[in-house]
C-alpha cells in the first residue's frame, strides 16, 4: 500500500489520487513514462512516501525527498534532490549536471528507461537520506 502526504494539496484528494489524476490528464507519452518510473520508483523503496509539492509536482521521499516528477512539453524531468552525491554507473543523470546538489534525468519521448538502475538510483538515495 502506497503512503501519501497531501502536501500544499488544495482538495480532499490523497497525494497519490493527484499524481494518478496528473497521469490521466497528460493522456500521452509523458502520462505513461511518469507512470512507468513512478512503478519503478514504488517497487524498489516500499517505504516510499508520495506527496504533491509546489502546486504539482510529484515528489517520493523516504526521511527527506528522493526525487520529483515534473513534466514538461518534451521531457519528463526525474530530480534528485541529492543526485550529485549519489553514485551514478550507468550514467543515468542527463541534466542538471553543473550544481552541487541536485542531478536530474530527462526522459523524453521513445526514450527506453534502464529500470534496474534507475531503482539503484532510488535505494541509493533513501539510503543516503536514512544515513543523516
Amino acid at each position: 500500500m502506497k503512503k501519501t502526504a497531501g502536501s500544499e494539496a488544495t482538495s480532499s484528494a490523497t497525494a497519490s489520487q493527484l499524481i494518478d489524476q496528473r497521469i490521466q490528464e497528460l493522456g500521452d507519452w509523458r502520462g505513461e513514462t511518469l507512470a512507468q518510473v513512478r512503478k519503478l520508483i514504488l517497487e524498489a523503496d516500499p517505504d516510499v512516501v508520495e506527496e504533491w509539492k509546489w502546486r504539482g509536482v510529484p515528489t517520493w521521499s523516504h526521511a527527506g525527498i528522493l526525487c520529483t516528477g515534473e513534466t514538461y512539453k518534451r521531457a519528463v524531468k526525474l530530480t534528485f534532490a541529492k543526485g550529485a552525491s549519489l553514485p551514478d554507473p550507468k550514467k543515468l543523470f542527463n541534466a542538471s549536471l553543473d550544481g552541487n546538489t541536485r542531478r536530474a534525468i530527462d526522459i523524453h519521448e521513445g526514450d527506453r528507461i534502464d529500470g534496474k538502475a534507475l531503482q539503484a538510483l532510488i535505494r541509493a538515495a533513501a539510503a543516503l537520506n536514512l544515513s543523516k
